[in-house]
């Protein structure tokens, strides 16, 4: 005979267990909304978006600039084309980051359990820097070897210039293109994903469909009014 199988094994073990746990907590209508509450018409609510299209922008085009290498993009047409466009993205990327950053310090974006979504922007705009500057060091021109010397004095003076350095264009290059875009992806994705899981933060005074109440917004309300 065999032994009776327990509620876990006759609907697929963990795994199962695994999925039915995610699609709880982001269910397809959720992960992929067709409908959103109508203070998303604010242009302040655009920034992140367009924070993420550029970042999309900067992958693709720094992905085919580290498979044809320096001698391309400074001497090739189309090279030229490409390590341009990558610059330009990158300043948009900044650009609306920035925006998207201080738009949710003023708006209070941490409230209603969003403490976590609102850090990790703050740590990949934290990664972004970084990358910006590595990019720098590695474009082989006059200009990053100027930046890559000056840093390099920097960073001596505070004893790290051995692990960190910025005279190493292969030591820089994989912190450009492997490691720190790694990073910055990964928490991007989480980043989305806890924008999905909490919802996006309303205004303050409002009250996000499905919240059900001004609980979370109301200290932050009362200060205003009391101001």
């Amino acid at each position: 005979m065999t032994a009776a199988r327990g509620p876990e094994s006759a609907s697929g073990g963990w795994t199962g267990a695994v999925r039915r746990r995610a699609v709880a907590a982001l269910p397809p209508d959720k992960l992929l909304p067709d409908k959103q509450p109508a203070y998303l018409t604010s242009w302040l609510y655009v920034f992140g978006v367009l924070t993420l299209t550029s970042l999309i922008v900067v992958l693709a085009s720094g992905g085919v600039l580290a498979l044809k290498g320096p001698a391309w993009w400074h001497v090739s047409d189309t090279g030229k084309y490409v390590n341009s466009l990558h610059l330009w993205s990158v300043e948009l990327f900044m650009f609306f980051m920035v925006l998207h950053l201080w738009g949710k310090f003023f708006m209070a974006a941490w409230r209603g359990r969003r403490a976590l979504t609102w850090i990790t922007g703050v740590v990949c705009f934290l990664t972004s820097i970084g990358t910006a500057f590595t990019g720098y060091l590695v474009q082989q021109n006059f200009d990053s070897q100027w930046i890559a010397g000056q840093a390099k004095d920097g960073l001596n003076s505070v004893g790290i210039g051995a692990f960190f350095n910025v005279l190493d264009f292969g030591q820089m290059l994989m912190w450009h293109i492997v490691l720190l875009p790694f990073v910055l992806a990964l928490l991007t994705a989480w980043h989305l994903l806890l924008v999905r899981l909490r919802g996006i933060v309303p205004p303050i005074g409002a009250v996000a469909p499905g919240e059900g109440s001004r609980a979370a917004s109301a200290p932050l309300a009362a200060e205003g009014e009391a101001l």
